[in-house]
């Protein structure tokens, strides 16, 4: 059945507040509930239309008006017809935006490292963020639902829940609500022990969807296999005669390879971001992580994407490297990255 806007738009928050208080819900509440800025007399008429349609009721004379079961449904069809579209929206820029991403990053790195005749590395973005954004439970069958998390920096998970029997739409809609009430705007580490046994507690019979929801969203927190590194220039080490000895320039460059002491400069680099400000970090001689690159130095900025993404950019040379030159680069990249991302 299609409603006009206003039309759903009422029925909607008759939905709503009947939930949320379990009376019935009168015109004047209406009016206040809504952003339609209608007359109390204007969504009377409208109610009478709907409860004409089967979608609303009555209970006693004087009385405001509940949803009837049909109502529900069509509450239900648009909640999930709309979360879909959203999350599919939502995935389709993400992955437009991480192919173009991708290309820029490769990009950054060959600059840098030609413009520089030193070693070059940039990391993908990461989400330092890690509050839910948004839940949605689907019905796939009778013995599956699709979950959807979405986190602030708009990381996407998906999670199959396998569950005993089919939910009806009004337990599923209730779920929905239970889950992003509570979950909504806190992050990973804010969920207590407390707050998931409260939750189960309201979720009765479905305690293993609350966990199989939070276990997914988790997981997009600890999970780095999306870290990628792209460096340039690792042949530029053989320019600088403290550097090319055949031994260590191996090493050096066996590191490059594995990525491994790039990631953990990464994730120091990101955590410092928070201490220093201005985004740059310099690591010199036995600062640095690992053995082979105790003759070079590291220089990092922090680049910021907003939404929580942050990634890093280093230029990795000799320790007599041109110091000064290389931050000045490094902080006209960090700028550019953001424009360009936006674009």
């Amino acid at each position: 059945m299609e409603l006009q806007d206003r039309k759903m738009k009422i029925l909607q928050a008759i939905v709503r507040n009947y939930l949320e208080t379990g009376e019935p819900v009168g015109s004047r509440t209406i009016s206040k509930y809504t952003d339609l800025n209608l007359s109390s007399a204007t969504i009377r008429n409208e109610m009478s239309d709907l409860e004409e349609m089967g979608l609303i009721m009555q209970p006693h004379t004087s009385a405001g008006r509940i949803p009837t079961d049909a109502g529900y449904r069509i509450y239900v069809d648009n909640m999930l017809s709309a979360g879909r579209q959203e999350v599919e929206e939502m995935r389709s820029l993400l992955l437009e935006k991480q192919d173009k991403l991708e290309t820029m990053l490769q990009q950054v790195a060959k600059l840098l490292a030609d413009n520089t005749n030193y070693t070059s590395m940039i990391s993908s973005p990461m989400v330092r963020s890690n509050k839910i954004k948004f839940i949605q439970l689907s019905q796939v069958d009778a013995n599956m639902v699709l979950a959807v998390i979405v986190l602030e920096g708009n990381l996407i998970r998906n999670r199959m829940i396998h569950v005993d029997g089919e939910l009806s739409a009004e337990q599923m809609l209730k779920m929905n609500m239970l889950l992003n009430t509570n979950l909504c705007g806190l992050p990973i580490e804010a969920i207590s022990l407390g707050l998931i046994e409260s939750i189960k507690r309201d979720a009765g019979i479905h305690t293993e969807i609350v966990n199989d929801v939070i276990d997914a969203a988790a997981e997009i927190v600890r999970d780095e296999e999306d870290l990628k590194i792209y460096t340039s220039g690792a042949n530029n080490i053989f320019r600088y005669p403290e550097l090319a000895d055949n031994r260590m320039a191996s090493e050096i460059i066996s590191d490059f390879e594995e990525k491994q002491v790039l990631g953990s400069i990464v994730q120091e680099s990101l955590a410092e971001k928070n201490e220093n400000e201005t985004g740059i970090q310099v690591y010199i001689g036995k600062e640095m992580p690992a053995a082979s690159m105790r003759d070079c130095s590291v220089v990092t900025a922090t680049y910021d994407l907003g939404g929580g993404m942050r990634g890093t950019v280093g230029i990795i040379g000799p320790k007599r490297m041109d110091y000064e030159r290389v931050v000045g680069i490094l902080q006209n990249i960090m700028k550019q990255l953001d424009e360009l991302y936006k674009k």
